[in-house]
């Protein structure tokens, strides 16, 4: 257990410390992807049980005084929940929050990339699955006029940075752009990361023969020239390991949750868009906020109680076998 000089911070079970929240604003989504939705969608969380931006200002507000620092807004596409830059502006005045980032899938950046940095977003990660518009399509099962690389420079232009393209890479589908997306950032200052895929929802019973390990990726992407480590500000807050090809304007990150874990350094909670504060995203421990928050209740004893069962690593087989249908029921 963690010592009592420890108890002003945040700290788990396995003395790791917590100190970034991901805030799902939203269960719903304009695209379709196929490792995040089915494609007929989800019953949606009735709207009296989603969070209000009352409520998950309170959330923000009770827990920065042990050592919150960090969010991400999440969804779905949060993007799509009417307010979103007021909410970001109300997160951004709490006391000790020092770095609120943004999950998108980009189709709504061109008009609201201006108003979120104004509102105080600091940073964007937008899903770029493939740089082919049909493709584009195809993957999300939405036909939207947009295109990923268009919806980042829009961002930069706006002062949103860094900017990380986020790539799910599934065999047969869209590993044969690797390169292409690692070519982007010899002339981009932005940073490319390729995700494994996790076997989830509809990919659930196949997911293991979709996976492109990251050391695959890796050395494919040093066929076009010498790749280095890269240990600079892009790390971030999250788990992806950085790499530079020599002269690169921008970096190659891998997130590895299939093949290299790294649930040791795990520094995040996540809440849900109807209020539960999940531990890990692949598990299923769970502590329901939303009453108390109702009852004007204090959150820290939840907290405490959610920090005290977060797990030591995540279990994706049990995921695979039948936990989540989506991620985007999760935050992802």
């Amino acid at each position: 257990m963690v010592d009592a000089h420890l108890s002003q911070a945040s700290y788990d079970q396995f003395g790791r410390r917590i100190e970034y929240l991901r805030i799902s604003v939203t269960d719903r989504c304009n695209f379709r992807c196929i490792y995040c939705m089915p494609e007929h969608g989800l019953d949606w969380i009735p709207r009296d049980e989603l969070l209000t931006d009352d409520e998950i200002v309170r959330v923000v507000e009770q827990f920065a005084p042990v050592g919150l620092r960090r969010l991400r807004i999440t969804g779905g596409e949060p993007t799509i929940r009417p307010g979103l830059p007021a909410l970001i502006r109300r997160l951004r005045a709490v006391d000790g929050i020092e770095d609120i980032s943004l999950s998108t899938n980009g189709v709504r950046l061109p008009e609201l990339a201006v108003a979120l940095r104004e509102a105080g977003l600091d940073r964007v990660n937008i899903s770029a699955d493939s740089l082919l518009p049909d493709r584009i399509a195809a993957m999300a099962r939405r036909r939207l006029p947009f295109h990923p690389i268009d919806a980042a420079r829009t961002a930069y232009a706006s002062g949103l940075a860094p900017i990380k393209l986020n790539v799910v890479l599934i065999r047969g589908v869209n590993d044969d752009e690797i390169e292409a997306f690692a070519r982007l950032t010899l002339r981009e200052p932005w940073h490319v990361r390729f995700i494994e895929l996790m076997p989830v929802g509809e990919l659930g019973a196949t997911g293991l023969e979709r996976v492109v390990p990251s050391d695959e990726v890796l050395a494919r992407i040093a066929a076009l020239g010498v790749l280095t480590p890269d240990v600079g500000p892009s790390r971030g807050n999250g788990p992806a390991s950085y790499y530079r090809l020599d002269g690169a304007a921008g970096t190659i990150g891998v997130i590895t949750p299939m093949t290299h874990t790294y649930c040791g350094s795990c520094n995040r909670v996540r809440l849900t868009a109807d209020g539960r504060l999940r531990t890990c995203l692949y598990g299923d421990h769970e502590v329901a906020l939303r009453p108390a928050l109702r009852a004007g209740m204090d959150l820290l004893p939840l907290y405490r109680e959610a920090l005290a069962g977060k797990p030591r690593e995540h279990d994706l087989i049990h995921v695979r076998v039948g936990g989540l249908r989506a991620l985007s029921q999760v935050g992802g």
